[in-house]
């Protein structure tokens, strides 16, 4: 097991190319299972996700080749199984997404119900619900769900979802575009991870409308082609990166971003003190006074990401006063804070809300990441603390940030890998 080591107290100048989202790029993957012919999916991030989503796909008969140039070619001319195992689908909630396709195309599928990161309950009830209202026939045994259509096919349908839910949205997608018939998705998700999944599966000849608002309507289609289509740039990874150039201070410029995509968080940037220039394709972070603490609350898109929380409680132990940070999307996602004041920071929790107090004098310390997003804030506290931070269990960053280490460095932190001694 690897472990991160991090010098800080190092300024970070340079620029900072932004990878594929992987939000988005999982249930892409996912939507070459409802063509015979070739997907070719560009500006593909290289994590253990999307490996974890092709061991998945090749189980289900779906070859995949890496090719240079960040491309990935998924070809499923002939799938040889319908049934997802437990093993495969255990590691990550997204590989839950190739239920819809498989019924779309091959009328049954056998799928785990499936595992994740512990920030809370994730229930896939409403996923289940849009796939029975355009007429599946949806069993749980032992742990799977077993799910057919009828004799014609799926039939779209009119379905309101009860809250927003971005995996929902996307499944009901991904099995309405082959349903016979106009389906109308009421109180969708509008992350820009939707409306790009919406424009790949229409490069495909899907009819999806609306992607991005929130009503989306699909109008059927007997059949899907192959198509090459560029994952959109990770908005999480803008984020992340934005704020750790503000944390350690410094001029940073985000390279191959969609600068609009992270609206919500540039304004409580621009509040805090920092300097944020958007280009057409890049954002310039400058910071070189001290940061201003900003009363914080997670929402649905366009509000403020749940996943740059954690990013953002590291930033603020760093701010002068008391800033305010509510949790609204997910329970239990304040596992972070506990690392974070290992490192010196002032944080009480209560339930949903989390005050923190600063500007906090962090002292590097040994840390352990407990999901995703937490492991990337303690890298961020360790770039602004004093001495030395060891991140241990950075699995769990490798599922998210491509090349973290090497981007970092690139911009002047002081931060290597190393494996765990035993």
């Amino acid at each position: 097991m690897d472990r991160i080591i991090i010098s800080g107290g190092h300024r970070l100048s340079g620029a900072l190319p932004i990878s594929g989202a992987k939000n988005s790029a999982l249930k892409l993957m996912a939507a070459s299972l409802l063509t015979e012919e070739p997907l070719v999916l560009e500006n593909m991030p290289r994590l253990a996700d999307s490996r974890f989503m092709a061991h998945l796909l090749a189980h289900l008969g779906v070859v995949a080749e890496e090719q240079p140039g960040s491309k990935l070619k998924l070809e499923g001319r002939a799938l040889e199984s319908t049934t997802a195992p437990y093993d495969l689908v255990r590691k990550m909630r997204a590989t839950f997404n190739v239920l819809g396709p498989l019924i779309a195309r091959e009328g049954r599928a056998k799928v785990s119900l499936p595992g994740g990161c512990a920030i809370g309950a994730r229930p896939v009830d409403l996923h289940l619900k849009a796939l029975e209202a355009l007429g599946a026939r949806i069993e749980l045994s032992e742990g799977y769900v077993n799910a057919s259509a009828p004799a014609g096919g799926l039939t779209g349908a009119r379905i309101v979802f009860p809250f927003v839910s971005v995996g929902a949205t996307e499944h009901a997608m991904l099995a309405a575009v082959l349903a016979r018939g106009t389906t109308v998705l009421e109180n969708c998700a509008r992350e820009p991870e939707i409306a790009d999944l919406a424009d790949c599966l229409n490069a495909m000849g899907a009819k999806v409308s609306g992607a991005g608002s929130p009503t989306i309507t699909i109008e059927g289609v007997s059949s899907l082609h192959g198509a090459t289509w560029a994952v959109v740039p990770d908005r999480i990874e803008t984020g992340t990166y934005a704020m750790a150039a503000a944390a350690a201070g410094g001029d940073v410029t985000l390279t191959g971003v969609r600068p609009a995509h992270n609206a919500a968080l540039w304004a409580d940037l621009r509040e805090a003190g920092v300097t944020v220039e958007e280009g057409e394709d890049t954002v310039r972070i400058v910071r070189d006074g001290p940061i201003r603490a900003v009363d914080m609350q997670t929402a649905p898109y366009p509000g403020f990401p749940t996943d740059l929380q954690a990013q953002f409680m590291a930033l603020m132990s760093l701010a002068e006063g008391a800033s305010v940070i509510r949790e609204t999307i997910f329970e239990n996602r304040f596992m972070h804070a506990p690392e974070l004041s290992r490192l010196g920071a002032r944080i009480d929790v209560k339930g949903n809300e989390a005050v923190v107090r600063g500007p906090a004098a962090l002292k590097g310390a040994p840390v352990m990441a407990t999901d995703l997003r937490a492991s990337v804030s303690l890298v961020i506290a360790g770039l602004a603390a004093e001495g030395e931070t060891v991140v241990s269990r950075v699995y769990h960053l490798d599922r998210g940030f491509e090349r973290l280490e090497e981007k970092l460095s690139a911009c002047g932190a002081v931060i290597r890998r190393e494996r765990e001694p035993v």
